[in-house]
Formats: structure tokens, C-alpha cells, sequence
């Protein structure tokens, strides 16, 4: 029989530890608009989400991990106003 140890992929605290991140992952997802509206987010972020998979933050506050064509959808009317509140 072997220990957790000698067999790391079958379970053990990294299994466990990878679980719970990914339920604390999950639950600070927030669903909502971000299926209607593209999002103003910061270009490196998005570039961070896209090869970690990590959420991302909007100016208004939405989070979320970015997966569909941001040309497809209007622009989020709360992060526009922001945007232009910070550049204007």
C-alpha cells in the first residue's frame, strides 16, 4: 500500500489545498452583466487572467474570469463613466 506521499496525485493536502482554492476561486466570482456588457479592465490583468486563469476586477467593480469577444458586446455604462472621470 502506498502512503500519500509515494503517490502525491491521489489525494493528500495538495489535493485538498487545490480544491479550496478553487472554491474560494468560484465564490468571489460574481455573476451578473458581465454576460452582457465588455468591461474596462487594465491590458496586463487581462493578459494575467488569460494564462492563469485568475478573475479579473472592472473599474466598476465586477469580477470575473474574461472569456468571450469584448467586440460583441456594449460597453459597461458604470466603467465607462470611471474611465472618462479618470483620463478627462
Amino acid at each position: 500500500m502506498s502512503t500519500p506521499l509515494e503517490s502525491p496525485d491521489q489525494g493528500g493536502l495538495a489535493t485538498l489545498d487545490r480544491e479550496l482554492e478553487e472554491l474560494i476561486r468560484e465564490e468571489n466570482i460574481e455573476p451578473g452583466d458581465h454576460e452582457r456588457f465588455s468591461h474596462y479592465v487594465k491590458k496586463e490583468k487581462i493578459l494575467e487572467s488569460a494564462l492563469t486563469g485568475k478573475p479579473v476586477r472592472a473599474l466598476c467593480g465586477k469580477k470575473w474570469t474574461p472569456g468571450r469577444d469584448p467586440e460583441k458586446f456594449p460597453v459597461c455604462p458604470t466603467c465607462k463613466e470611471i474611465y472618462e472621470s479618470l483620463v478627462g
